[in-house]
This record gives structure tokens, C-alpha cells and sequence, in this order.
């Protein structure tokens, strides 16, 4: 009997109303029909639909998704190498921003006095305030937020170029000690590491090596910073981890 059009709707998520339009163009029509006339939809419908869902995803307008289905010369394993292509583009692009996301997540960027031309000097086109709200929930009421707010609210544009030029530089040589096959436990692995903490000390709140061992592990549990941190040298957000664990048991 196959599945009515509410039943594909609730599996699909969407509306009634998009599959009577989908019928009605020609891109999904349903393979029967019931006694009395409704629609009746079976599993190859169900795997069309799900193409379909998915290039609409991906943003492609109802008339080119209709042409790739249609193509008389497609297979499904073609269309699985095409979706993984475009996922793979997003991905790319995805990683790209993710070191944009790390400037307003780790920094706390909150309150940032600047005209929205200095914004755009400071951050290209990434607007820190975007993230205020995952900034909040995370970290909202902590003595850490607090401060940070405090000083991010006072400083200027000479200030935060000052401040991401500071991390640019600490992430190089930790990349460039990395590369030269040194371990996180090394002596020079671990004064980075101090380093790294200290300027977050400096720039934004109290660091201590508890909160930085917190961080370390959130660069690698949180793909945004892994990405952020493996765009500079792959495997750094991991070593980076361990160098900061290893300063702190130092630090004891």
C-alpha cells in the first residue's frame, strides 16, 4: 500500500504542503495512488525525496535538482560522489570560519568598543558580536566572563590587533616546535605553553593552570578550535593540549 503523504511528511520533516508541490511540478510524484484517489508513496520515492532534501540543502534551486535527478546517464553511486563533493566543500569552507569563531569563543569578545569599520579592519568580515549568546550560555556568571567583558569593552582597535598578532605569533612557534619533532613535555613546549596562558592573563582574565587545562582539552573536544588550531600546523591542537597539561603538572 506504501506510505500516505502525511506519514512521508513526518518522516521527511517537512509539510504536506511541500510534497503536493513537488507533485505538482513534476520533481516527486508519488508511485501510486490509493481507492480513493491519495497519494501513495513507496521506498524509491522515499530515496528520491531524499536527494532532493539534500540538494535543497545545499542550496540548488528546484529546477536544477530536477535536472540532476532526471539525468537519463546518473546512477546512485554518482550521486553519492557528488554529495560527498559538495560536502567536502563545506567542510573547507566550514574550517575556514572556524578560526574566525575562535577569536569571539576563546577571547570572550564581548562589548568590543569599535566603530563597525574597525570591526572589519580588526576581524575581516567576522563580527565577534554574532556569537555574544553560546558565549554567554557557556561561560555566563563566571568570575572569568566578568573580567573579560570588562576589558574587551574597554579596548581599542591598536589594542586588539596587538592582541591577535600576540596569539599569531605564539601559535607559529608552537607550530615550528611541533615541526621540529619536539614533545609537548619538552622545556620549550612547556614555557609556550606558560606563555600562551600568560597572555590570556594579560589580555583577558585570570588564567589559572586549572582554567588552562580546561581550555587545552576544549581545543581538542571542540572541532571549531581543533580547526582553528590544525589550520597553523595539523596535530597542533592536540599538542598544544598536552603542552599546556604538562606545563601545569610543572607548575605543581
Amino acid at each position: 500500500m506504501g506510505y500516505s503523504v502525511g506519514q512521508v511528511a513526518g518522516f521527511a520533516g517537512v509539510t504536506v504542503r511541500t510534497l503536493h508541490h513537488y507533485d505538482e511540478i513534476g520533481l516527486l510524484c508519488p508511485s501510486g495512488r490509493s481507492g480513493a484517489g491519495h497519494r501513495r508513496y513507496d521506498d524509491a520515492d522515499l530515496d528520491r525525496l531524499q536527494r532532493v532534501l539534500f540538494y535543497r540543502e545545499l542550496g540548488f534551486p528546484l529546477e536544477e535538482v530536477a535536472v540532476l535527478l532526471d539525468d537519463p546517464d546518473s546512477d546512485p553511486r554518482e550521486h553519492l560522489r557528488r554529495q560527498h563533493a559538495l560536502l567536502s566543500d563545506r567542510i573547507d569552507r566550514l574550517q575556514r570560519m572556524a578560526k574566525a569563531v575562535e577569536h569571539a569563543m576563546e577571547a570572550h569578545q564581548m562589548g568590543i568598543n569599535l566603530t563597525p569599520e574597525e570591526k572589519f579592519e580588526v576581524f575581516g568580515d567576522f563580527d565577534p558580536d554574532e556569537h555574544v549568546t553560546e558565549v554567554r550560555q557557556r561561560w555566563g556568571g563566571t568570575d572569568a566572563y566578568e573580567q573579560s567583558t570588562r576589558r574587551a569593552a574597554s579596548y581599542t582597535k591598536e589594542d586588539w590587533q596587538r592582541i591577535q598578532a600576540q596569539a599569531d605569533d605564539i601559535n607559529r612557534r608552537l607550530a615550528r616546535l611541533l615541526e621540529s619533532g619536539a614533545a609537548p613535555e619538552s622545556e620549550a613546549a612547556m614555557d609556550l605553553a606558560e606563555e600562551h596562558r600568560g597572555s590570556i592573563t594579560a589580555n583577558h582574565y585570570d588564567c589559572s593552570y586549572e582554567a588552562h587545562t580546561c581550555l587545552g582539552e576544549m581545543y581538542v573536544a571542540d572541532a571549531r578550535f581543533t580547526a582553528y588550531y590544525d589550520a597553523v600546523r595539523p596535530g597542533l591542537a592536540v599538542f598544544l593540549r598536552d603542552a599546556i597539561l604538562a606545563n601545569a603538572v610543572r607548575a605543581v
